[in-house]
């Protein structure tokens, strides 16, 4: 038995088993020698709230010893139920944070290492002409690819005003990119970027406690823009012919550069960083000439704002920018559509040895001097894409004769479980059993087996109908800006089969289950399918107006007195 030092609301020794009592047990001993209820009991132990939890952490557990002082503070009912409250909220959070970087870590681990996609997409890195890039190594791509996804999440928490929440997410995105290469981490201004909105959160939230670590922030955020983007913005103005898209982001910049120097009271230097932030919040402002002809066009007002701002307020440019950028829309949505395809084939022929996808260039290659395609993926996936090795199988009788076994035999089992799955599935919609495995074995697909079990139906209107709704179609483009989100007005599972002609035998083979939190994935995937190469830039600087109004009024004001 171990002691504990009870002090507060009672006093005295207590005697426990360190690994059997939990927490409500400890507080329910407490609140009976205190005389009230347990909910108005609260427990500190080496500054530290011992919560409930799920009631199953023992108190050795949670740290606490023999000869431990635990302080006991009693609160009016209410007080106490708002005090568990607050507390089963915190750790709601937490888990839910804990669970996105989860998340992350699965998506970009999925995603960068050449496995074989389970979704219906593939999350790449892509610069802002939409070309895929590869930075560095297999560990570098998956430390960028997990950064990305969580500044862009954390960039959905900050439009929301969720401050708090955005500020964990943002530091959990910065140690992904830490874990990058610094070579190429200059390479790009997304870690510039991320700094910022750490700052714009601190601001937001008001906290001078981050005063410090603001300016160091900032300053590392300087220097990495100006890496990236070349000497007052040659590069950014070179590669993106002439336009402004930054102009906002230095805008943000400059005004939390002289916040951080007047509460440092660097005045001059906050009036000069304030003064330059100010300026370029006035060539933001759109004019509403401009705006009102650029939506007689048919454009929409963020989009014909944001057309203007990265284009100097410049109508012609503007809607050359627009016209792009529908363009380049279209040219994704195609490619999406072809990398869905790619993943479909890929799926098709199964994972290596590794785990990892058939490489479609390679196969190409090997399809092109003259190898059946089949023939040719199988050779690749045993070798782990090795086209040397594979060569070699193809061209020995021996090993050719093996691969065209392995795959009949599979081909065999593929047909095998989706027949099954075929008669699962229409069984469930209420047909019997033997009358569902005759139609499927005689007529071979889905559809025309359903056709037959539905006919005797048909011609007989007051018998009820098997219902052929299906759940909602999960779909989701390839590229860097795909999500797993919804699409309500697709086509539901059954009613897709119904209108297909394919064989049972021919549907995609399945990857082998695998846990993951879909919720969280979702999540980080949905602000990808939003942006584009520009979503860092598109800035709605209202706020930043009126912080700069009130730090130059401060300023003013100083001076006067």
């Amino acid at each position: 038995m171990a002691k504990l030092k009870i002090a507060g609301a009672c006093s005295g020794v207590l005697e426990v088993e360190l690994e059997e009592w939990t927490v409500p047990m400890l507080r329910e001993e407490v609140a009976k020698r205190s005389d009230c209820g347990p909910e108005t009991i609260n427990l500190i132990c080496a500054g530290k709230v011992l919560k409930d939890g799920d009631g199953t952490q023992k108190l050795s557990e949670l740290g606490v010893r023999n000869n431990a002082k635990i302080l006991a503070t009693r609160v009016s009912a209410d007080q106490g139920k708002s005090f568990q409250q607050e507390l089963m909220a915190e750790e709601e959070r937490s888990s839910r944070i804990s669970r996105l970087k989860a998340a992350a870590i699965s998506l970009a681990k999925r995603h960068a290492d050449g496995s074989l996609p389970i979704e219906n997409f593939n999350i790449e890195l892509e610069n802002q002409s939409g070309e895929k890039v590869h930075l560095g190594s297999e560990t570098d791509q998956q430390a960028v690819m997990m950064g990305l996804m969580l500044h862009a999440n954390a960039k959905q928490l900050i439009r929301r005003q969720n401050y708090k929440d955005a500020l964990e997410v943002l530091a959990m995105g910065e140690e992904a990119f830490s874990l990058c290469n610094s070579k190429v981490i200059e390479m790009i201004d997304n870690v510039p970027i991320l700094q910022i909105d750490m700052v714009w959160c601190y601001f937001m939230l008001r906290d001078i406690s981050w005063l410090s670590v603001a300016g160091i922030r900032l300053a590392k955020a300087r220097e990495g823009i100006e890496h990236a983007h070349g000497k007052e913005s040659s590069r950014v103005r070179l590669l993106q012919g002439g336009r402004h898209p930054e102009l906002a982001l230095y805008l943000r910049l400059e005004l939390l550069e002289g916040v951080v120097a007047y509460h440092s009271g660097q005045i001059e230097k906050s009036r000069k960083a304030l003064t330059s932030a100010q300026a370029k919040f006035f060539q933001l402002q759109v004019p509403d000439e401009a705006l009102s002809l650029l939506m007689s066009m048919g454009y929409k007002e963020h989009d014909a704002k944001r057309a203007l701002r990265m284009n100097n307020q410049d109508v012609e440019s503007a809607v050359d920018f627009l016209v792009e950028e529908k363009a380049k829309r279209a040219q994704k949505q195609e490619e999406d559509i072809r990398r869905k395809n790619e993943i479909k084939e890929q799926k098709r022929y199964g994972m290596t040895p590794l785990r990892k996808a058939v490489d479609l260039q390679r196969l190409n290659e090997l399809v092109s001097i003259g190898f059946e395609k089949e023939l040719a993926a199988e050779a690749l996936r045993r070798n782990e894409n090795d086209t040397q090795k594979a060569l070699d199988d193809l061209t020995n009788p021996e090993s050719n004769s093996g691969i065209q076994h392995d795959i009949e035999l599979r081909e065999k089992k593929r047909l095998r479980k989706a027949k099954d799955a075929a008669i699962e599935q229409l069984v469930s919609m209420g047909f019997p059993r033997a009358s569902v495995v005759a139609a499927v074995q005689t007529f071979g697909t889905k559809k025309r087996a359903l056709n037959h079990l539905l006919a005797p139906l048909d011609a007989n209107p007051t018998v009820a109908v098997p219902n052929n709704d299906g759940a909602v179609t999960l779909n989701a483009g390839a590229g860097a800006g795909a999500g797993a989100g919804a699409d309500p007005g697709g086509p539901s599972g059954v009613h897709e089969d119904l209108n297909t002609e394919d064989s049972i035998g021919d549907q995609s083979s399945v990857n082998e289950a695998e846990d993951r939190d879909v919720e969280m994935e979702d999540a980080l995937t949905e602000e990808l399918q939003r942006g584009d190469a520009f979503s860092d830039y598109d800035i709605e600087v209202t706020k930043e107006g009126e912080a700069i109004n009130e730090y130059l009024a401060i300023l003013a004001s100083a001076e006067n007195s």
